[in-house]
């Protein structure tokens, strides 16, 4: 990471997320964390949400976080040591009193979804340095009429008509990174069963170029290396267990190498993330979702961060869901929240070193 001295100009905005789950609550400790930093240390953030409801999520909770209403983020820089900024929600109705920790509603998704569709706003303008957004309930936001599997999905929706920067391969990608283990599946949010047909060699060069672009640009990796998993167990030991890494996935490691990327696999899904395994890698490419989280959530639960690769924006996340089950009772840990404030504040800062030099700019 660069040196904390060096300051980005702009805040980070954070999403409400599920209203009735543990967003507000780790949000508030998260501004604490910073705010209680040495000046040149902390990173300013602030909340997009009704001023109101987080004030009175605040008292239910006995967390003493003053809440200071912002009309803009650049304001957020200055209000952040007296209180936690809230950029008000617009043109969204609805009483604080309706969000109830632990008991979803149908009724809140339209705040859910302005809060995100106003945080891309302010940083396809240039406005923020990233987004990070708080675990969303799906099952309400579905029966509202939502038509994405998830954040990643609706935010390659929502910035599908930005250009990014020329000769880059475009997302969206989710990876779940962590200290020792970075992860990005092929495929992501879709039943087991529908796997193997959903792969195809185009697909994941796809993924593994834009994982291994976002590497260099945003976690300044010089030289990343990727390692392949394969589908079947044991890889499909030579095609004895399915056809999949011989007539897919080995095919997409070989054009990959043609194209510069180092690329190693197919592996065996079971013999790649033990310490060792690990060593020899900047991120794992997985076939589907719970092939690589697992392993990333066993690992590091509280300290791993889900990123989405290859947009015009920077956007991470807690790596966790909406603790319905702890939602208002204070237990919730915001660590994955506070790593992906910091995670976004450092990629936008990569991120602006590396397209500078790029373009020979100082």
């Amino acid at each position: 990471m660069p040196n904390p001295s060096v300051k980005n100009t702009l805040p980070v905005a954070v999403t409400m997320g599920e209203p009735a789950g543990i967003g507000t609550e780790i949000t508030l400790k998260a501004y604490r964390f910073y705010r209680d930093l040495a000046p040149e240390s902390g990173i300013p953030f602030f909340l997009v949400d009704d001023p109101a409801r987080v004030s009175l999520a605040r008292r239910a909770l006995g967390i003493d976080v003053p809440v200071v209403t912002v009309s803009a983020p650049h304001e957020a820089i200055s209000a952040f040591p007296t209180g936690l900024p809230v950029l008000p929600l617009q043109g969204v109705t609805g009483k604080p009193a309706d969000f109830a920790p632990g008991v979803p509603s149908a009724e809140t998704a339209g705040s859910v979804i302005a809060s995100i569709e106003e945080a891309v706003k302010l940083a396809l303008k240039g406005d923020i340095a990233g987004i990070v957004t708080n675990p969303i309930q799906k099952e309400m936001l579905t029966r509202s009429g939502f038509g994405f599997a998830g954040h990643t999905e609706f935010l390659g929706a929502l910035t599908e008509n930005t250009e990014i920067p020329t000769g880059l391969a475009r997302g969206p990608v989710m990876m779940l990174a962590g200290q020792s283990l970075k992860v990005a599946p092929v495929t992501i949010h879709i039943p087991l069963e529908e796997v193997a047909a959903a792969l195809s060699t185009e697909k994941i060069v796809s993924v593994c170029r834009v994982v291994a672009e976002s590497l260099v640009r945003d976690f300044a990796v010089a030289d990343p290396v990727l390692a392949i998993a394969g589908v079947n167990p044991h890889a499909g030991e030579g095609g004895t267990i399915g056809s999949q890494e011989q007539e897919i996935i080995l095919p997409a490691i070989t054009a990959l190498k043609a194209a510069g990327v180092k690329a190693a696999g197919p592996l065996p899904a079971d013999t790649m993330f033990h310490e060792q395994a690990r060593a020899q890698y900047h991120a794992a490419i997985t076939m589907y979702h719970d092939q690589g989280l697992i392993p990333i959530k066993t690992i590091d639960f509280f300290g791993a961060v889900n990123v989405t690769l290859g947009l015009p924006i920077v956007r991470t996340s807690p790596d966790h869901g909406t603790g319905l089950n702890i939602a208002g009772k204070g237990l919730a840990n915001p660590q994955s929240l506070i790593e992906a404030i910091k995670l976004a504040y450092y990629t936008h800062y990569n991120r602006t070193a590396f397209d500078n030099a790029r373009s020979g700019k100082n």
